[in-house]
């Protein structure tokens, strides 16, 4: 069943009611569709969303791209308005559109397991397998992407608290060792992570699948419980219960039901974020993460919070960005989460990010004509 939030219509409008356009510069971005140009014509088109845009739509804009370079921001600005039209997408219950922010961390971690360095980030298992309406067995619910497959039978994956407690152990799946718990469960939620070993080496990992369970906010519950208030509660002082009360963290923690497995990645480039959902590198500041149900990736989003404040040296957020990536809490059609980039900078930047925004999506002009 749909929600109220997830309904919702496009509404046309223009570059004029793009509050704080005139002072962006996009010009970062046509890397970007480049990278989902070659993704989309040399290895697959990008998944339609509900919304009903399709890689096709995108591939006029993405082609236009392809052969140009802006010298400046307004002619950067000048090819969106040449080739889009902006529609503000207007949720059916009449809330507002909401932003968070994720980053990369950077994970001190060991190749091997000793006393200081026990806690593990898993690859994908071969007992996991990929759900859709063909194979997915009735008593799951239709958000199981997921599930375990196991003598000819599929059924639900164990969830966080089940692998905490060892269903992994001696299957080789280990890429590296970090030395908390909570610092795993983190670069779970963030979904990617620079993993720095004790020899300076660099690594990378990145999503490569899920358990399959729902997301589950561990923020919501410490604010239910009166533990942390829902007015000042951000990414940090969740990090900070966590550290104060060791004896509850794996109660806390199983709380989130879903697990994350990741995949090696590329860090030859330490400018380029991490290849999240399209696989394309994100590009920090630019690179917006929603629900993939909804909307498909490598369109425009136009993205406006007066109260965002801090990402923008003081100036309200402001910004044309690429959905590049989704995550399991990005549920809607406007919400969002803003990469900010990699390390502890980055951190704590995103980690205070709870905003109010509206969102405008920009569609290639001969798409616009479906939708008014």
């Amino acid at each position: 069943m749909t929600s109220p939030s997830q309904e919702f219509r496009l509404e046309p409008a223009t570059f004029a009611d793009l509050k704080g356009w005139k002072d962006d510069d996009p010009s970062s971005l046509f890397r970007a569709m480049r990278n989902c140009r070659t993704h989309i014509r040399n290895v697959k088109p990008y998944r339609t969303g509900t919304a009903g845009l399709t890689a096709e739509d995108l591939l006029t804009l993405l082609d236009e791209a392809e052969g140009s370079e802006p010298q400046d921001a307004a002619e950067a600005r000048a090819f969106f308005e040449e080739h889009c039209q902006p529609f503000f997408i207007r949720r059916g219950d009449g809330g507002n559109g909401f932003v968070t922010a994720f980053f990369e961390p950077e994970i001190e971690v060991s190749a091997m397991r000793d006393e200081t360095y026990r806690y593990p980030f898993y690859r994908r298992p071969d007992d996991l397998i990929d759900l859709d309406d063909s194979n997915r067995p009735l008593d799951l619910d239709p958000s199981y992407m997921f599930g375990r497959f196991c003598d000819g039978a599929i059924s639900a994956y164990p969830d966080r608290g089940e692998i905490d407690r060892g269903y992994l152990e001696g299957k080789d799946l280990e890429i590296a060792w970090a030395k908390s718990k909570v610092d795993v469960f983190f670069v779970h939620v963030q979904g990617a992570a620079r993993l720095r070993y004790p020899d300076g080496q660099l690594g990378r990992i990145t999503y490569a699948a899920k358990a399959g369970h729902s997301f589950s906010a561990v923020g919501r519950l410490l604010i239910d419980r009166g533990l942390l208030d829902r007015a000042t509660i951000s990414m940090q002082t969740i990090r900070d219960w966590l550290y104060a009360h060791p004896e509850q963290v794996d109660e806390v923690l199983a709380h989130n039901r879903s697990y994350i497995f990741f995949r090696k990645a590329d860090v030859s480039d330490e400018t380029l974020g991490p290849i999240a959902a399209a696989k394309v590198p994100l590009v920090a500041g630019r690179s917006l993460a929603v629900d993939r149900l909804i909307h498909t990736f490598g369109f425009p989003f136009f993205i406006r919070s007066e109260s965002l404040k801090h990402l923008d040296d003081g100036k309200p957020f402001a910004r044309l960005m690429l959905a590049l990536d989704t995550g399991s809490a990005i549920v809607g059609p406007a919400r969002g989460d803003i990469f900010t980039g990699s390390g502890y900078d980055a951190g704590e930047l995103a980690g205070t990010v709870r905003n109010d925004a509206d969102f405008y999506i920009l569609i290639p002009k001969a798409a616009a004509q479906r939708f008014g």
